[in-house]
């Protein structure tokens, strides 16, 4: 179990600080534990735009109409949305068709406005009651979380803010009123460096421009603001004035300046693709260059390595092959290529000729979301089981330690986890790593599925469906509308990423062990979903697993 040196006055904020960290961990945190929904206010926001490309038929009626009815149930139970006139007005508006134009959207827009304004300060207000009156702290942490990640605040940042609250060991209503003074705070400019080793056509179509810098006025500006420019091999590079809310986000916004660059000089007959930018991008006031590289969207597909695939490519290439390539932009990728190609990836391993036509909510290519949506449910409950299988440290060897050092497959180690999880619950786990909190905190979640494995289930499904048509409507808006600026196009990525690399994973791993097609694996999964914890004897660890 989680120790520490002296009793903790509020482990309900011990908890929701970790799972808070788990969230602003770029790279590192296992994909059943990052976020998988948008906040509320950015959910209203993508609704209302729904509304616009509904006219402009680039998204059915039918797509409008499932994503306005499901944000109707997500939203029930969020505190920030108030208990009275606030949230009545929110939900006699979602009772209606919100296109564009229409009386119902204009005021949308209006309300969401009023959302926003005080929207954590609703929460803390929320907080100030008895613990066992509060919502859990599973709930609270994702939401804010997600609230301050879709304001723009960058996870580096907002991990160095959880640390300290943390640190000061503040309460529950401390941290919701620490976010509600974070949201506050307005974006300001900050000075960003991108620096370029190759630049062609610099004299006559660089120079000329206000934001251009020669090679020695690079090296002036690095160090006048405190960098060292040994090393650096430059031809010249752009200071821009961007407004962010720190400086990691201005970064961000220099970087997907520069992909739109680099993208403009593939067009070139001479030097084609010859923009060649410095591996990293400095900004004024920031102690350390912040890398070029963003950090991966976190689409692990482990199966590569785990089943000695990753190097055996030959002149014979499959669906899978295809689906791996085409989803290759999701980790790093500039965010309109990423999106196109993730979910080409899951149409062409989970759309069939079979499959329902017409305007239905499972018609048309939505389905391949929602089967993606079932292979990465079943494989929820092995992924968490495993991690605290590997993550239970007593100080000294008991049954359960030994056993699982014991093990040769995860499946075994996980069934482990399960018999003493049912026999004696959480604290059965020693959980003292630095991720001691959200070791137990997930701990807990298991203890909960196997109460009640159905509808625990039924509601991470729907949370993967939900994350699977967004980044589908996405899809839509780019290349169907022509955009690459959608409201919530970073954050259905940042979303779906993780969710389609555990997805792909899954199929990976069955086709090169079982020879078995996606659409069969699909299958598997829906039907396992219906049998679980049945007659049939079906556990939550083998949902995916052959029937032997």
């Amino acid at each position: 179990m989680v120790t520490s040196a002296a009793p903790d006055p509020d482990p309900y904020a011990r908890r929701v600080l970790a799972r808070m960290a788990d969230f602003f961990t770029d790279e590192g945190t296992p994909w059943p534990r990052r976020l998988w929904d948008i906040g509320s206010v950015l959910a209203l926001e993508e609704l209302c735009e729904a509304g616009h490309w509904q006219a402009h038929n680039v998204l059915a009626p039918s797509a409008c109409d499932w994503q306005r009815n499901e944000l109707r149930t997500l939203i029930g139970p969020d505190q920030g949305l108030g208990d009275r006139e606030l949230r009545k007005e929110i939900n006699l508006l979602l009772q209606n068709s919100l296109v564009d134009p229409s009386p119902e959207r204009r005021r949308l827009k209006e309300i969401i406005g009023h959302v926003r304004v005080g929207y954590l300060d609703r929460w803390a207000s929320a907080l100030k009651v008895e613990e066992d009156k509060r919502v859990k702290p599973e709930r609270f942490s994702r939401t804010v979380a997600a609230h301050l990640l879709d304001l723009g605040f960058s996870a580096s940042r907002l991990k160095v803010w959880a640390r300290r609250l943390d640190r000061d060991r503040a309460t529950a209503v401390e941290i919701a009123e620490a976010a509600a003074e974070l949201a506050r705070t307005s974006a300001r400019p900050h000075e960003v460096l991108v620096a370029l080793e190759k630049v062609p056509g610099r004299r006559e179509l660089a120079e000329p421009l206000d934001h251009w810098r020669s090679k020695g006025e690079v090296i002036t500006w690095l160090k006048d603001n405190g960098h060292d420019p040994a090393g650096i091999r430059t031809g010249g590079g752009f200071v821009y004035r961007l407004d962010a809310l720190d400086p990691y986000g201005a970064a961000e916004q220099a970087r997907q300046l520069l992909d739109r660059m680099v993208a403009r000089s593939h067009y070139l007959r001479r030097h084609r693709g010859g923009v060649v930018p410095v591996p990293h991008i400095w900004v004024a006031g920031h102690h350390q260059p912040v890398p070029l590289a963003p950090p991966a969207r976190g689409a692990d597909v482990l199966s590569l390595v785990h089943e000695g695939h990753l190097y055996k490519v030959d002149s014979r290439r499959g669906r899978i092959d295809d689906a791996l390539e085409l989803a290759a932009a999701v980790n790093r990728g500039a965010l309109a290529p990423a999106v196109a190609g993730g979910w080409a990836a899951v149409e062409s391993l989970l759309v069939h000729a079979d499959d329902p036509k017409g305007d239905g909510e499972r018609s048309g290519k939505a389905i391949a979301a929602d089967r993606m949506a079932t292979i990465i449910a079943c494989s929820w409950p092995r992924a968490e089981l495993t991690t605290l299988a590997h993550r239970h440290s007593p100080s000294e060897p008991d049954d359960l330690s030994r056993a699982v050092a014991a093990c040769t497959t995860n499946r075994e180690a996980a069934r482990l986890v399960v018999n003493a999880l049912e026999a004696t619950g959480a604290e059965v786990l020693s959980l003292t790593k630095p991720t001691g909190y959200s070791d137990q905190a997930a701990a807990q979640r298991m203890v909960a599925l196997l109460a009640n494995p159905r509808s625990q289930l039924n509601d991470v499904t729907k949370a993967f469906r939900i994350a699977m048509r967004r980044l589908y409507r996405t899809r839509n808006i780019i290349l169907h509308g022509g955009a690459t600026h959608g409201v919530a196009l970073e954050a259905a990525l940042r979303i779906a990423a993780p969710l389609l690399g555990a997805g792909l994973d899954r199929i990976v791993h069955a086709s090169y062990t079982e020879n078995l097609d996606p659409l069969d694996l699909a299958a598997r999964a829906e039907v396992a979903l219906q049998l679980v914890h049945g007659e049939t004897g079906l556990t939550t660890v083998d949902l995916l697993e052959p029937v032997r």
